[in-house]
Protein backbone atom coordinates (compact mmCIF):
# COMPACT_ATOMS: atom_id res chain seq x y z
CA UNK A 1 0.00 0.00 0.00
CA UNK A 2 1.32 3.59 -0.92
CA UNK A 3 1.82 5.75 1.67
CA UNK A 4 -0.98 8.30 1.33
CA UNK A 5 1.30 11.35 2.75
CA UNK A 6 3.39 11.58 -0.02
CA UNK A 7 0.45 11.83 -2.71
CA UNK A 8 -0.25 9.93 -5.89
CA UNK A 9 2.55 8.56 -8.19
CA UNK A 10 1.15 11.31 -10.94
CA UNK A 11 0.93 14.15 -8.56
CA UNK A 12 4.25 13.33 -7.58
CA UNK A 13 5.86 13.13 -11.11
CA UNK A 14 3.89 16.79 -12.02
CA UNK A 15 6.44 19.12 -13.42
CA UNK A 16 4.93 22.44 -12.46
CA UNK A 17 2.69 22.77 -9.85
CA UNK A 18 1.44 26.17 -8.00
CA UNK A 19 2.15 26.10 -4.37
CA UNK A 20 0.91 28.58 -2.22
CA UNK A 21 1.90 29.27 1.63
CA UNK A 22 -0.83 30.02 3.80
CA UNK A 23 -1.13 31.36 7.65
CA UNK A 24 -4.04 29.48 8.24
CA UNK A 25 -4.65 26.42 6.35
CA UNK A 26 -8.64 25.30 7.12
CA UNK A 27 -9.37 29.17 6.40
CA UNK A 28 -8.12 28.63 3.19
CA UNK A 29 -9.09 25.24 2.14
CA UNK A 30 -13.10 26.67 3.25
CA UNK A 31 -12.48 29.51 0.75
CA UNK A 32 -10.92 27.32 -1.78
CA UNK A 33 -13.62 24.62 -2.03
CA UNK A 34 -16.21 27.01 -1.58
CA UNK A 35 -14.98 28.49 -5.44
CA UNK A 36 -14.68 25.18 -6.47
CA UNK A 37 -11.63 23.00 -6.00
CA UNK A 38 -11.81 19.86 -4.80
CA UNK A 39 -9.67 18.74 -1.96
CA UNK A 40 -7.70 15.84 -2.98
CA UNK A 41 -5.81 15.38 0.50
CA UNK A 42 -4.75 16.88 3.40
CA UNK A 43 -1.63 15.96 5.47
CA UNK A 44 -1.13 17.96 8.31
CA UNK A 45 -0.78 21.23 7.43
CA UNK A 46 -0.48 20.42 3.43
CA UNK A 47 -3.24 20.18 1.07
CA UNK A 48 -3.82 18.75 -2.47
CA UNK A 49 -6.65 20.68 -4.30
CA UNK A 50 -7.76 19.96 -7.85
CA UNK A 51 -9.12 22.43 -10.72
CA UNK A 52 -9.90 20.13 -13.51
CA UNK A 53 -6.53 17.98 -14.52
CA UNK A 54 -4.56 20.88 -12.50
CA UNK A 55 -3.29 20.67 -8.94
CA UNK A 56 -2.86 23.52 -6.68
CA UNK A 57 -0.86 23.10 -3.17
CA UNK A 58 -1.62 25.18 -0.14
CA UNK A 59 1.34 24.57 2.66
CA UNK A 60 0.41 26.37 6.17
CA UNK A 61 2.95 28.56 7.30
CA UNK A 62 1.40 29.77 10.50
CA UNK A 63 4.40 32.63 10.38
CA UNK A 64 4.23 34.25 7.61
CA UNK A 65 4.30 37.76 7.44
CA UNK A 66 1.17 39.56 6.22
CA UNK A 67 0.86 41.12 2.75
CA UNK A 68 -0.50 44.74 2.22
CA UNK A 69 -2.18 46.02 -0.89
CA UNK A 70 -2.80 44.12 -3.84
CA UNK A 71 -1.37 40.64 -4.42
CA UNK A 72 2.02 40.34 -6.06
CA UNK A 73 1.04 37.33 -8.04
CA UNK A 74 -1.96 35.50 -8.88
CA UNK A 75 -3.48 31.94 -9.93
CA UNK A 76 -5.36 32.30 -13.44
CA UNK A 77 -8.55 30.11 -13.51
CA UNK A 78 -9.83 29.78 -16.74
CA UNK A 79 -13.71 28.84 -16.75
CA UNK A 80 -16.84 28.29 -18.93
CA UNK A 81 -19.25 30.87 -16.81
CA UNK A 82 -17.04 33.51 -15.09
CA UNK A 83 -20.13 35.84 -14.26
CA UNK A 84 -21.51 32.51 -12.43
CA UNK A 85 -18.14 32.63 -10.56
CA UNK A 86 -18.47 36.34 -10.23
CA UNK A 87 -21.85 35.75 -8.13
CA UNK A 88 -20.51 33.03 -6.13
CA UNK A 89 -17.43 35.71 -4.83
CA UNK A 90 -19.33 38.70 -3.98
CA UNK A 91 -21.57 36.05 -2.09
CA UNK A 92 -17.84 35.55 0.08
CA UNK A 93 -17.25 38.85 0.60
CA UNK A 94 -13.33 38.26 -1.10
CA UNK A 95 -11.32 41.52 -1.19
CA UNK A 96 -11.36 42.28 -4.86
CA UNK A 97 -8.41 43.61 -6.57
CA UNK A 98 -9.62 44.01 -9.83
CA UNK A 99 -13.37 44.23 -10.88
CA UNK A 100 -15.12 41.68 -13.46
CA UNK A 101 -14.44 43.39 -16.88
CA UNK A 102 -14.04 42.45 -20.61
CA UNK A 103 -9.76 42.74 -21.15
CA UNK A 104 -8.43 44.13 -24.45
CA UNK A 105 -6.13 40.75 -24.07
CA UNK A 106 -9.58 38.94 -25.15
CA UNK A 107 -10.57 37.50 -21.67
CA UNK A 108 -13.76 38.56 -19.43
CA UNK A 109 -11.95 38.31 -15.90
CA UNK A 110 -11.46 39.71 -12.33
CA UNK A 111 -9.05 38.49 -9.59
CA UNK A 112 -9.66 38.34 -5.74
CA UNK A 113 -7.46 37.68 -3.15
CA UNK A 114 -7.26 34.53 -0.98
CA UNK A 115 -6.75 34.81 3.03
CA UNK A 116 -3.41 34.91 2.55
CA UNK A 117 -3.45 37.99 0.27
CA UNK A 118 -2.61 35.92 -3.18
CA UNK A 119 -4.48 36.75 -6.16
CA UNK A 120 -6.75 34.41 -7.88
CA UNK A 121 -8.00 35.74 -11.38
CA UNK A 122 -11.09 34.03 -12.61
CA UNK A 123 -11.38 34.37 -16.29
CA UNK A 124 -13.41 33.31 -19.69
CA UNK A 125 -12.41 33.67 -23.48
CA UNK A 126 -14.12 36.21 -25.11
CA UNK A 127 -15.39 35.33 -28.65
CA UNK A 128 -13.77 36.74 -31.51
CA UNK A 129 -14.76 39.94 -32.86
CA UNK A 130 -16.31 41.22 -29.60
CA UNK A 131 -15.41 44.96 -29.68
CA UNK A 132 -13.93 46.62 -26.44
CA UNK A 133 -14.42 49.73 -25.28
CA UNK A 134 -11.45 52.32 -25.08
CA UNK A 135 -9.73 52.29 -21.88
Amino acid sequence: MADSSMGSALERAEQLVVEVTVRNLDRSLALYTALGFALERRDGGFAALRWGDRRLFLDERADLPGLPGPSRANIRIVVADVDAVWARVQSLGLTIDRPIADRHYGLRDFTVRDPGGFGLRFASTLAVGVQLPAS
